[in-house]
C-alpha cells in the first residue's frame, strides 16, 4: 500500500536512542505519534530507547486510511518492535485506545517483551457499532479528539471511512480470545470517565489475560487520550517505576 498524500507536519514517527531498555509507543486509531510525544519525551529523558511508529494511512490523509487494513497497522507496529529489538536489551510495549490492542497482538507473538503498558485499550467502541455491515456512507465525520484538557490540538481525521473502522473493530474482536495465552507483565491504565472506550475493556483484559503479574491504575482527570490530558504526567511516572521494579524482578508494582 503506497500512501498518496505527504505525512502532516508533526505526525511523523519518533525515535530517540538511549539506554539498552526500550520503549515502543503505538498510538490510536486516527492518531499520529504526535498523540504519543509527550510520553515519548519524557522517557527519553529518563535515559529510555524510545520509537514511536506512524501506522500506515494515520498523519497523511483519509483517502490513505481507506485502503490500509488492520494487517498493515499491525506490521508497523511489529516491525517498529523489531526496530528496538535488534538496539535493545529489553523491549517494553506501550499502546494507547487501538494501540493497546495491537500492543497485545505483540504480547501474545512475542513473549519475550519484558512488559506491556496499555492506555485505554480498546476492546469496543460503542460509537461505531451501529455501523457494522453498513456500506453506506463512505465516510462519516469524526469528533473532536476525546481530551479534558483544554487548548490541546490533536493530529487526526475530521473524516473517517466506514471501512476503515470494520478494520478496527476485526481487531477489537480478535483481541479477546488472545488474551489467556498472554504472560506479559500488565499494566493496564484506564481513564475513569472515556467517552470512546468504556473503561470496562480494561478490566476485562486484566481479568482474562495469562499475566501473573498485572496492575490497573486509574486515571480521574482524563479522558479518553490520556497520553495528552491531565493525567499524563502521572503514566510517565508510574510507568518508569513498573519498569524499574519490572527490570529488578520485583513482584511489586506500584
Amino acid at each position: 500500500m503506497n500512501e498518496r498524500y505527504p505525512v502532516l507536519d508533526g505526525a511523523e514517527s519518533f525515535y530517540y536512542e538511549g539506554n539498552e531498555v526500550g520503549i515502543l509507543i503505538t498510538h490510536g486509531f486516527l492518531g499520529t505519534p504526535q498523540s504519543v510525544r509527550f510520553l515519548g519525551e519524557s522517557f527519553a529523558r529518563l535515559g529510555y530507547t524510545v520509537f514511536a511508529p506512524r501506522l500506515k494511512g494515520h498523519g497523511t490523509h483519509y483517502k490513505d486510511i481507506e485502503i490500509t487494513s488492520h494487517e498493515d497497522w499491525f506490521a508497523e507496529a511489529e516491525k517498529g518492535y523489531q526496530f528496538l529489538k535488534d538496539r535493545c536489551k529489553s523491549v517494553y510495549a506501550a499502546g494507547q485506545s487501538m494501540g493497546g490492542a495491537l500492543t497485545l497482538w505483540l504480547a501474545n507473538k512475542y513473549p519475550e517483551i519484558a512488559g506491556i503498558v496499555l492506555i485505554n485499550a480498546a476492546l469496543r467502541v460503542p460509537g461505531y457499532e451501529y455501523l457494522k455491515w453498513k456500506t453506506y456512507p463512505r465516510y462519516i465525520d469524526e469528533g473532536a479528539p476525546d481530551i479534558k484538557k483544554v487548548d490541546v490540538e490533536e493530529i487526526t481525521y475530521g473524516k473517517v471511512p466506514v471501512p476503515s473502522i470494520f478494520e478496527l473493530q476485526k481487531i477489537m474482536e480478535r483481541t479477546p480470545f488472545l488474551l489467556p495465552s498472554i504472560k506479559t507483565p500488565v499494566l493496564g491504565f484506564k481513564s475513569i470517565e472515556d467517552h470512546v472506550v468504556p473503561a470496562e475493556c480494561t478490566d476485562f483484559i486484566l481479568e482474562k489475560i495469562g499475566s501473573a503479574k498485572k496492575k490497573a491504575i486509574s486515571l480521574y482527570n482524563s479522558y479518553h487520550v490520556a497520553s495528552m490530558d491531565h493525567d499524563k504526567e502521572k503514566i510517565v511516572s508510574i510507568t518508569h517505576q513498573y519498569i524499574q521494579e519490572n527490570q529488578a524482578g520485583s513482584l511489586s508494582f506500584v
